[in-house]
């Protein structure tokens, strides 16, 4: 059951990244509390593990849609590793080294859905990366099939009623629209 949550909320999480769906901040900030919950709730049962914090939580998904990212931030314009490195930690608030963003752009390249250029204008060379029409199409497809998933969890998810709570009654009063 846990495994289906951490999916979906990757699904929620990568929806609000890319702001591609009105209800995924409400989702999001359930499915964070939610795990966040369970979590502590598991971790203070065996005592093995301290709580973990939202930001942990979130830095461990933004690691899974890495390669996402950095499609949709070459889609916008060519980039060398180090402006993807300061675009994910200005955006996000979170640091991915080289460490970890050249060899996920490697495999991107390898993949197809990326190329690199050595750009010599620079004080040194740098390695540009561009995206390729199969980089293109592995995002398009992406966000095509989140859209799809993100209707079924806007179908799935009922409308919260808004309720006025009277002094007298002590019981809400919904207001039909």
């Amino acid at each position: 059951m846990l495994g289906v949550c951490v999916k979906l909320y990757m699904v929620v999480y990568c929806y609000s990244v890319f702001k591609i769906c009105p209800v995924v901040d409400i989702l999001y900030m359930r499915l964070t509390a939610e795990l966040l919950d369970k979590n502590t709730q598991r971790r203070k049962k065996s005592d093995m593990f301290k709580a973990s914090s939202q930001k942990e939580v979130s830095t461990k998904l933004m690691k899974g849609l890495l390669d996402l990212i950095i499609l949709q931030y070459l889609s916008t314009e060519p980039m060398h590793g180090y402006q993807i490195i300061t675009k994910i930690r200005k955006n996000f608030g979170v640091y991915f080294g080289p460490s970890t963003v050249y060899p996920l752009l490697g495999q991107l390249e390898k993949k197809g859905y990326v190329a690199s250029t050595w750009n010599m204008s620079f004080e040194r060379p740098r390695k540009v990366y561009s995206l390729t029409s199969d980089g293109q199409s592995m995002l398009n497809f992406t966000e095509e099939s989140l859209n799809l998933i993100c209707r079924k969890i806007s179908i799935a998810t009922p409308e919260p009623e808004i309720g006025i709570i009277t002094p007298k009654s002590k019981t809400p009063y919904i207001e039909s629209h």
